[in-house]
């Protein structure tokens, strides 16, 4: 524990619920109060998985992202202490400003000067050009993977106007790119490592210095003492500890041998158990828009077929999975967070005219059944198919219960677990 949180006696937890075009939700985090802030300390924290690489482009989870984002920098951030995130909560980290062009196609960056790598370099805008260039797949960033590429597929080119100016130049309007920069995996590499460097020995220009991966047992992290933001960080390092068991991590959290959670470990139905093992957890309900997803390849058999993909949609019944899983914490919220905690989910009466929301899980459910009958299924000649899940309990937990529905529609569904780090590279 860090030697200021010791002091005041503060644990933070998270716990964890639904929210998706399947299910909705709410995550539970605490709000730390504030506290003098003191130099020293060694934040601890476990992670769930052993992170695939290190390497925050490349990959799609948070197992990488949470440990590795603190080496590094966005253009822009999200202000932390804002309790939502928005255009209009964009905050400045590399760019000291940005301006747009007046039809709002290029968007451009005055950056800081003086900011180094970790390795002493100095950080210009053509480490911009080149980090996104990578993504975009203008030039060869020897990326394995690219699950941003996405993301940017409106982003035609970057230049470099200066050192310290670089402009994103856009096809057309998109008000989602600075909120995109803004984001976890929105950081900044350097143009002089190597990609294949930057999974096993990432450099950035972050508060905190890459020390150490041990494979399935521990990230640490050390305070860089020539952080560009005088003064910070706080802490000398974090260690995280790799932990692959939801009872064990919940457990040595109870026992005072982390400072924090994860999300998704600490569930509605766990809550109880911390609250009477470390009282002094602060634990609180808030919104997340975390996505609980059925995700379909539909080029392949027999997915392809748009009636199945239909029953499927007709057998989820939501409403078990919000009670169930979240002890009635969840909201049914389809691709987007409702109101009053979200701003752009579509409302409830709205939700319930489509089809695959509206009438009881019964009547669904016939229609379901139907529908896989005129595809020549039934009690006697049944769907058989795998649903793969990543081996994390908040995965699992989910993902049993929609064995259970597929099966009531003439599916026999058999469930399969994918150890943490092969899941993203199996779904790709």
């Amino acid at each position: 524990m860090t030697k200021n949180l010791r002091k005041a006696g503060i644990r933070r937890c998270a716990l964890f619920g639904l929210s998706a075009a399947v299910v909705a939700g709410s995550l539970v985090a605490t709000i730390v109060p504030a506290v003098a802030q003191k130099q020293g300390g060694t934040l601890r924290v476990y992670n769930s998985s052993k992170p695939p690489s290190l390497s925050i482009h490349e990959e799609g989870t948070i197992a990488t992202m949470m440990p590795m984002a603190s080496v590094f920098n966005n253009l822009v951030l999200s202000d932390q202490t804002k309790p939502t995130s928005g255009p209009d909560t964009v905050t400045p980290d590399l760019a000291e400003s940005w301006s747009y062009n007046d039809d709002q196609t290029e968007l451009t960056f005055k950056l800081r000067q003086g900011v180094k790598w970790h390795d002493g370099k100095p950080f210009t805008a053509r480490d911009v050009q080149c980090t996104w260039h990578w993504i975009i797949e203008k030039e060869k960033g020897g990326f394995r993977k690219n699950p941003r590429k996405v993301w940017y597929s409106n982003l035609k080119e970057v230049t470099v106007e200066s050192d310290y100016q670089a402009t994103f130049h856009l096809e057309h309007l998109q008000p989602s790119l600075l909120t995109l920069l803004a984001s976890g995996f929105g950081v900044v590499y350097p143009c002089h490592v190597p990609a294949k460097d930057m999974r096993t020995n990432p450099i950035g220009t972050g508060p905190f210095i890459f020390k150490e991966f041990n494979s399935n047992a521990s990230i640490k992290v050390v305070r860089n003492p020539d952080y560009w933001k005088k003064g910070m960080p706080y802490l000398d390092g974090i260690n995280w500890t790799i932990v692959r068991s939801r009872p064990t991590r919940v457990l040595a959290f109870t026992a005072g041998e982390f400072d924090l959670t994860f999300i998704g470990d600490v569930t509605m139905p766990i809550l109880g158990q911390v609250k009477d093992q470390a009282p002094q957890a602060i634990c609180e309900l808030a919104p997340t828009n975390v996505t609980v997803n059925l995700a379909v390849n539909r080029t392949k058999p027999p997915f392809d077929n748009v009636t199945i993909r239909k029953a499927m949609e007709l057998a989820i019944d939501r409403s078990s999975f919000i009670t169930i899983v979240t002890h009635g914490a969840g909201m049914i919220s389809g691709a987007m967070l409702p109101p009053p905690d979200g701003a752009w989910g579509m409302p409830k009466e709205e939700l319930e005219k489509l089809e695959s929301y509206a009438g009881t899980v019964d009547e669904r459910r016939a229609k379901a059944r139907a529908l896989m009958e005129s595809q020549g299924y039934n009690a006697n000649n049944k769907l058989k198919i795998k649903v793969s899940t990543r081996d994390f309990t908040a995965y699992k937990d989910p993902a049993v219960i929609l064995v259970d529905q597929l099966n009531q529609i003439y599916f026999e569904a058999e469930l399969e677990i994918v150890e943490s780090s092969l899941y993203f590279s199996r779904m790709i």
